[in-house]
């Protein structure tokens, strides 16, 4: 069937004529194919502040959609991937050192993600950090969020240390590599290092905090896990020309999307920096990407050579308009969306936990939408994270979670917080301490000097906490181990592991 552009265009312009009533931030939403882009679409405005339109040559932060460029570029100078990181980066830590590169770039490397791990000693991501003083907190990770190859849970990290080896290998900084792989296609892409460097025409990132929009900020060092910044058009420019392979980029579209599989031989959905799903009957490819005040999301349908860009600065989903778009242009029909039971749900054992909205998951942290898969069960539309669930009763989820099989039940009402929690605790290793009080609460480490955080008692010897930033929502989960010392843990880092004091 041919692409259907006039349906696709029309559902693209309900996306922006709806961004452009609401008189707030906006974004742009770009169809292209294997020649370039067909059709290009904006609303809303990119400065709130000056009034200026959003527009498709407005730049804006890419977020993890720049991850894919690093593999690019890690494959075109022909590095290893099954070398591992110590190879190049002798400072990390044994259990660090020993991961191979390409499982730090497909998630499967149990790599602690660096701003999780941050925000759980009370650092928050508005702090101003230098690439050395995070790769400083790398080589004092104690050991892996899990073994590499188990496990498919999200990090940065990966992306960050492979940058690190890029520019050791090369001499270069990664910031020229990228102009120069984006100018040889006529396209500009920038990676400016931190928020404070100037990007001409850069589109400002907003939050919606109840009625009104403010400001989003992010401290951290930009990196090749998430920093270069462009335009919709030029974005969807790349994607074309990885579409058809033209230039620079021939035959990687191939090579970014080829299986990766995990230690027991299935493979995952997550590739190089892509993300490989399905809509109906066609395969898919695409990534996300999120920083304060942006959400965006690039989709692309190998088989038929046509794609969409979504890109906006706006802190609001961007997966499901992108798909509407795609399904549209398509001709195919949107999954169902799922009926999925609502709630809190738990493992037997360990951090494991999720809470289920009828549409929608959050997997310690990591959110994902939910459609039925036409054979009684769920799973994820993933934007990383691929989720496949089979309801068990009202109380009882199954399926495979990243990977991993697990088994999660419905957490009690009348579940109390148990008692062995109760105290101060302290990590030996980074000085981060909680205190636990029998009310309920709990004294957190965020930012520096301490939030009271109210608990959500769990079975068996374990809580979530609940601590809000800006827009973004930590909850991590504090649970007694086998040696009854407090571990602390996020779907991205779980490397806390606390002592009682006193």
């Amino acid at each position: 069937m041919a692409p259907d552009w006039m349906r696709a265009a029309a559902r693209a312009n309900e996306i922006v004529a709806n961004w452009q009533r609401d008189a707030g931030p906006g974004g742009a939403v770009v169809l292209f194919d294997r020649d370039g882009v067909r059709e290009a679409f904006a609303g809303g405005l990119a400065s709130i502040d000056h009034n200026l339109p959003f527009t498709p040559q407005t730049p804006n932060r890419f977020a993890s959609i720049s991850k894919h460029l690093l593999a690019i570029a890690l494959l075109r100078e022909g590095v290893p991937l099954d070398a591992p990181l110590g190879r190049w980066l002798t400072e990390l830590p044994k259990p660090l050192a020993e991961v191979e590169l390409g499982r730090a770039l497909d998630m499967t490397g149990g790599l602690p993600d660096m701003m999780e791990a941050f925000w759980q000693q009370g650092v928050p991501f508005t702090a101003t950090l230098s690439a050395e003083e995070i790769y400083a907190l790398a080589c004092r990770f104690p050991s892996l969020s899990a073994a590499p190859g188990t496990e498919m849970a999200y990090s940065n990290t990966g992306w960050r240390l492979g940058q690190r080896i890029l520019e050791l290998i090369t001499g270069r900084p990664y910031r020229d590599i990228v102009a120069e792989l984006s100018g040889d296609l006529g396209l500009s892409f920038r990676l400016p290092y931190d928020a404070a460097e100037i990007v001409p025409g850069l589109a400002t990132g907003y939050w919606r905090d109840g009625e009104s929009w403010r400001r989003g900020h992010y401290g951290f060092h930009f990196s090749a896990s998430g920093g270069i910044a462009g335009s919709a058009a030029d974005l969807a420019g790349w994607a074309s020309a990885l579409l058809a392979g033209r230039g620079p980029l021939a035959g990687m579209l191939e090579r970014l999307t080829a299986p990766r599989h995990f230690s027991d031989g299935s493979e995952s959905v997550y590739r190089l920096g892509l993300v490989c799903s399905r809509l109906g009957a066609t395969e898919i490819v695409g990534h996300g990407g999120s920083l304060t005040g942006y959400r965006n999301h690039m989709l692309i349908a190998p088989a038929l050579g046509v794609g969409v860009v979504v890109l906006t600065n706006r802190e609001e989903e961007a997966l499901w308009p992108a798909l509407t778009v795609l399904a549209a242009l398509l001709g195919q029909e949107m999954p169902a969306a799922a009926k999925a039971p609502t709630g809190l749900f738990v493992a037997d054992e360990g951090p494991f936990w999720a809470e289920l909205t009828p549409d929608s998951i959050s997997f310690m942290g990591g959110y994902e939408r939910l459609v039925e898969d036409g054979d009684g069960g769920l799973r994820s539309l993933p934007v990383y994270l691929d989720i496949r669930l089979k309801q068990d009763g009202d109380d009882r989820l199954t399926g495979l979670i990243g990977g991993v099989r697990r088994s999660l039940r419905r957490v009690p009402a009348d579940t109390a917080l148990d008692e062995r929690l109760v105290g101060r605790w302290r990590d030996p290793g980074f000085g981060t301490e909680i205190e636990i009080r029998a009310g309920g609460t709990a004294l957190m480490p965020w930012p520096s000097g301490g939030t009271v955080s109210r608990l959500m008692p769990l079975p068996n010897g374990r809580a979530l906490a609940d601590l809000l930033h800006g827009p973004w929502r930590s909850r991590p989960c504090l649970w007694l181990d086998a040696d009854r010392g407090l571990r602390v843990a996020g779907h991205r880092a779980r490397i806390l592991q606390m002592n009682r004091v006193g």
